[in-house]
């Protein structure tokens, strides 16, 4: 069986050096995110994202602040498991230097706008995070979610190196307990901490090549543990580094194989397979009931996002030897193609 042999980093350390090239002392994953993201000049090139998705036992929100150089974007949706209604609202400002995108993960970070306001304090191990869009399909929305970070909950945090001026740095945080509620309208949802949590998707790095992109997460409760999954594809291939761990009750365990994604893209619906390229130690069935695309073109490029929420089966073998079965457990899939 072929694995990579990865870098452990223990501390602190800048993503770039003075010219904002990468720094080679960065590269490699952690346990906690210790690399700070001092990313400057290549404009154009320099991409940097928040993304929070919380599931709850009824309904799943997606808070996203990506800012792109010449423009940010604020990206809120919502997705009603049993109605499947789905709605979104984003905003675009250009050139957005009022939106401050930290260089720590888990700093506090804000998006003001008449049309969508976000913000999330972090502050003594809790993340606050507050959303207010007057008009939410004719409806008012308002989400009021506080993310407990436990002290001892390890994250996934990796710097995946292209080259010297192509790079990118993520931060995974998973099955982090949430609670609060979010009403749309009249109707008012509750986010119980037992049973709801929220994913954490810290972003940044310059890229200058086109990239293909697949991500599959899921955070639930699972035979009364708490339960993450985090697999990457395809922009790792060839650097010698992977995005994918599982989480067991705030323990990460690093999976230093690669993961492929197989599906039917002629049929959106279709049942993926998720596994490693040469054990069985990750053997996965991904059932998607929800699909939707998203298309964004900016200057000569253009990004598109296909998200999938459903159900994973099958079983994972941690690093331990112990087999992990995984039933029915709510997540997503993402793909992203940058051209």
């Amino acid at each position: 069986m072929m694995q990579h042999e990865e870098k452990e980093l223990n501390e602190t350390v800048p993503l770039c050096n003075s010219k904002g090239l990468l720094n080679p002392e960065s590269i490699g994953y952690a346990r906690s995110p210790l690399v700070r993201s001092n990313l400057k000049g290549q404009f154009m090139k320099k991409k940097r994202w928040n993304h929070w998705c919380v599931y709850g036992e009824d309904l799943l929100l997606s808070a996203s602040i990506v800012h792109l150089d010449h423009k940010a974007i604020c990206l809120i949706y919502i997705l009603n498991y049993e109605t499947q209604r789905f709605y979104e609202k984003h905003v675009t400002l250009p050139f957005a230097r009022r939106v401050k995108m930290p260089e720590e993960a888990l700093e506090s970070i804000k998006f003001v706008h008449d049309d969508i306001t976000v913000q999330l304090v972090h502050m003594q191990g809790e993340t606050h995070l507050s959303v207010l869009i007057p008009d939410f399909d004719n409806e008012v929305l308002h989400a009021d979610l506080h993310i407990i970070h436990p002290e001892k909950d390890e994250s996934l945090n990796v710097v995946i190196p292209k080259n010297r001026d192509s790079f990118h740095f993520t931060s995974k945080h998973s099955i982090m307990p949430t609670g609060g509620y979010v009403r749309i309208g009249d109707r008012r949802y509750d986010f119980n901490p037992y049973y709801s949590f929220a994913v954490y998707d810290y972003g940044r790095g310059v890229w200058n090549t086109r990239t293909n992109w697949e991500w599959a997460m899921a955070s639930q409760r699972t035979s009364g543990k708490r339960v993450g999954l985090n697999f990457g594809g395809s922009w790792t291939d060839g650097t010698g580094l992977t995005e994918n761990a599982v989480f067991v009750e705030g323990t990460m365990h690093k999976i230093h194989e690669d993961v492929l994604f197989e599906s039917d893209e002629e049929n959106p619906k279709s049942t993926w397979k998720v596994h490693t390229k040469f054990s069985d130690d990750i053997q996965l069935t991904f059932k998607p009931f929800f699909h939707c695309s998203t298309h964004d073109h900016y200057l000569v490029r253009k990004m598109s996002i296909s998200q999938y929420v459903g159900y994973f089966h099958g079983k994972v073998r941690l690093p331990t030897g112990q087999i992990l079965p995984i039933r029915q457990m709510l997540g997503s899939i993402s793909e992203r193609r940058y051209q």
